[in-house]
């Protein structure tokens, strides 16, 4: 099982940031590797890319490298769901999908048996469309677009509930379930019982939310959360809450089937925190300003600095997985070579990722872990990009690319971890050295957008 979540930044984890109520996933997480580097995308589309292929986003053309409604990668692509389901996995997506948002590109098209939930991005969280226009409709199952959207009840327990019927359905053989939750990607929108309504500030204490007393997402046994004076921050906080009982319903589902000694599940998030949001993108969508909590790194979500790109990250599998921290770099396209080689089957060629199987069950280090350098350019325009190789960081922003070694920020992560001393001046061999291993990668990438994207 791989759980995703939307937006939900480094420091909006409990294990984390102790500000933050999240006991499940938290107590997950005390039990697998927890990754203190764990990399993904800066956004939502080409981190799920990444997930789906195990290659960078960039690979495939433009149209893969920010979020977008067109396929991001061709038809016949191997995908992580083919490769399981090749080994003999039924295979399920329940949740948001967002590369290729028709049902001609949705997810059983590329290797999955049944899906549920939105095609598109983001959605509201309790009438489920996407933005107006073309792909407003998008909560469906199988493609097809559910009457109604299911309106009235909030993503993250709908997500939650068709999670244990993928679990409790009898089947001969083992499942791989893609969960991957709307929240807490704007808007936010906690309502409790009082589903009619909106989330709203309460007109006579513009501090507190309409009805936040009465909400049960606002409270914790711990206080944690009414701690948080500011009401954007406390929304948010809410939000975490709720899609973390989520995932809780789901653990439980495992444990309940017995099916959870059997069961390796990897969490992420997709990206770095949002920050702030201008709202009436999407139905019942607030404005908010720096409504995620703080992190100890430059940058946030669509950003190549740290802050935009390292999130949560950890593998549980019990009596399979010993607990522990993991300090050494990993990223989100190592997971689809990790998990054919767990599954039995054989990852397609090539790949960016390097199979952490080793990494996870027997404690040993890959030596494709040691030397590889971790790649980044984002939006279509290919204006943000990173490359790391050990400890040493190149960072650029602009849509022209690089013509010299000179054009790039050079970090060291190990004493500079929040990017904020630029060593190219003094290190000139060793920006040179990244600026010609960025080159090298960039050879490999599509830099056209792909002819079954456009038009879309």
């Amino acid at each position: 099982m791989v759980i995703v979540t939307d937006d939900q930044g480094w420091g909006d984890i409990g294990y984390h940031n102790p500000a933050v109520y999240s006991p499940r996933l938290d107590a997950l997480a005390a039990s697998g590797v927890r990754f203190s580097q764990h990399y993904v995308m800066p956004q939502c589309t080409p981190t799920r890319v990444a997930l789906m292929t195990g290659r960078y986003p960039s690979r495939f053309g433009p149209q893969a490298q920010q979020a977008n409604n067109a396929p991001a990668f061709p038809l016949g692509t191997p995908t992580l769901a083919t490769v399981l389901k090749a080994a003999g996995y039924s295979t399920h997506l329940v949740g948001k999908w967002h590369l290729g948002s028709s049902k001609e590109h949705g997810p059983n098209a590329h290797g999955f048996d049944a899906s549920y939930g939105s095609l598109a991005g983001a959605c509201g969280m309790y009438d489920h469309r996407y933005r107006a226009g073309k792909f407003a409709e998008t909560w469906h199952r199988d493609g097809e677009v559910i009457p109604g959207w299911e309106n009235g009840v909030h993503t993250s327990d709908l997500l939650a509930a068709e999670a244990v019927r993928v679990i409790e359905a009898e089947r001969d053989g083992p499942f791989f379930l893609y969960l991957a939750f709307q929240a807490v990607h704007t808007p936010l929108d906690e309502r409790g019982r009082f589903v009619d309504r909106p989330t709203q500030l309460d007109p006579e204490d513009p501090t507190r939310w309409l009805d936040e007393e009465e909400i049960p997402w606002f409270h914790d046994p711990e206080g944690l959360i009414q701690q948080e004076r500011d009401p954007e921050k406390r929304l948010l906080l809410a939000a975490i809450h709720h899609m973390d009982h989520a995932v809780g319903v789901v653990v439980d589902a495992l444990e309940r089937t017995g099916q959870s000694g059997e069961t390796l599940v990897l969490f992420t998030s997709d990206n770095g925190p949002q920050g702030s949001w201008p709202g009436n993108a999407y139905p019942d969508d607030l404005k908010l300003t720096d409504f995620n909590q703080p992190i100890p790194m430059r940058g946030k979500k669509t950003d190549t600095y740290e802050g935009g790109i390292r999130v949560p990250g950890f593998a549980v599998w019990p009596g399979q997985i010993e607990s522990r921290a993991e300090a050494r770099p990993v990223h989100v396209v190592d997971w689809m070579p990790t998990l054919a080689t767990v599954a039995g089957g054989s990852a397609p060629s090539p790949t960016d990722g390097c199979d952490l199987s080793e990494l996870l069950l027997e404690g040993r280090v890959p030596e494709a872990l040691e030397s590889r350098e971790l790649y980044w350019v984002w939006s279509s325009s290919s204006n943000r990009r990173a490359l790391r190789h050990g400890d040493w960081k190149i960072v650029r922003y602009g849509k022209k690319e690089p013509r010299g070694p000179e054009d790039w920020q050079l970090f060291h992560l190990g004493r500079d971890p929040e990017e904020q001393r630029d060593l190219g001046a003094e290190e000139p061999g060793k920006r040179a050295e990244l600026h010609r291993r960025y080159l090298e990668q960039r050879a490999r990438d599509r830099r056209k957008t792909s002819g079954e994207a456009k038009g879309t």
